[in-house]
């Protein structure tokens, strides 16, 4: 008999833009796009349901409404993420 294993966790970060729908809540029968600020560690959670505070998007891409939703964390979908922060910048304008 096979044994069911969670999907593995993807990594969210700041500025990820997230497909959320009924799979993350019943309350999202009509799905939404959200611009992620952060995951909010500080508050008590069911097992696997995370909260979320960013933008809800509008048809255009841009932020219609702050909010904090509370999901099912396997139910999300990114469908943008980040871009890597830059690392060593040019330092040759810099004088020592």
């Amino acid at each position: 008999m096979a044994t069911l294993r969670p999907a593995p966790m993807i990594e969210l970060k700041a500025g990820d833009v997230l497909h959320i729908t009924a799979a993350c809540s019943v309350q999202f029968t009509k799905p939404v796009m959200f611009r992620l600020i952060k995951v909010r560690h500080d508050l008590v959670t069911y097992d696997h349901w995370i909260w979320l505070d960013g933008y809800q998007l509008d048809a255009k891409g841009e932020a219609a409404a702050r909010r904090e939703i509370f999901v099912l964390r396997a139910g999300l979908t990114v469908q943008r993420r980040t871009a890597p922060a830059q690392l060593g910048r040019s330092r040759s304008n810099v004088r020592a």
